[in-house]
């Protein structure tokens, strides 16, 4: 399966899991956000992701094209922080190929990034020099030479998404072997999804609605993980107050993506 593909497929197979606890998938959806608007963006960034394929396209200006083909719903931004992860994997075809080319990138990829929020509602920290929304920001970029990877180690410590960048995509591979661990199709996504929300503090959860919510929502996991309560019981609680463990859900694509390259089944 070429990378555009398995790129899109990883984003269709993650959204249509369930129970995912807290994200949308195929049994309930968001007041404004629904199933349908991860599908359609899905199918929307194929043109974007069978560019990066192809290679000799800068990842800015790849992020910019894939956010501004699908932020053109009433759903919101369904996939900014999978594109993130994506779009280095899909170039750099791997995890090791992605490690290295996100250390090589400009000032340029930073500048175009920065331009792609202008297509959505994404913030950073409102005190920050470096918010996507400061009119300043891209020149500061400029004034300090950062490039997007600078980017991301400016953000690592608050986002787990920028993290993989630093990180060398440690959680990607985590999940893509649990994922390979816990066999095949639909359960595997469910499992490990379950595993690393019971091991990992969802960054954008944190910011909804602070750390002490998030690991709330990791012993909960914990709790589902032993069987104590059913992943039923964990996807309702977290549902019914808004809460929303993205960060993870865009980490987990991304390891389904890889898994596929590895031979990992889907279809069972």
């Amino acid at each position: 399966m070429e990378p555009a593909i398995r790129a899109q497929m990883a984003m269709m197979l993650e959204v249509t899991a369930y129970p995912k606890p807290g994200n949308v998938d195929r049994c309930h959806d968001y007041p404004s956000t629904h199933l349908e608007h991860f599908l359609a963006s899905a199918i929307l960034a194929g043109p974007t992701l069978h560019r990066a394929q192809e290679g000799g396209v800068a990842i800015g200006e790849l992020f910019r094209e894939a956010i501004a083909a699908t932020n053109v719903h009433s759903g919101g931004n369904t996939h900014f922080g999978a594109f993130i992860l994506l779009i280095p994997l899909v170039v750099g075809r791997d995890i090791g190929g992605a490690a290295r080319l996100v250390r090589a990138t400009t000032v340029q990829d930073a500048v175009d990034f920065y331009e792609s929020f202008d297509l959505t509602s994404v913030r950073m920290h409102k005190t920050d020099p470096l918010d996507v929304h400061n009119p300043r920001a891209t020149e500061i970029i400029r004034e300090r030479g950062l490039s997007l990877f600078d980017i991301m180690v400016h953000s690592a410590p608050t986002d787990m998404v920028a993290r993989e960048w630093t990180d060398s995509f440690r959680l990607t591979r985590k999940g893509a072997d649990l994922l390979k661990q816990h066999g095949s199709g639909r359960k595997a996504i469910v499992a490990t999804f379950l595993e690393m929300l019971a091991s990992e503090p969802d960054t954008f959860v944190i910011k909804k609605h602070g750390r002490e919510v998030a690991l709330e929502v990791m012993s909960l996991a914990q709790e589902a993980k032993a069987g104590k309560i059913t992943l039923e019981m964990l996807d309702q609680r977290l549902v019914s107050k808004g809460i929303n463990p993205g960060s993870l859900a865009d980490i987990l694509i991304a390891s389904i993506y890889v898994a596929l390259g590895e031979g990992w089944e889907w279809d069972s």
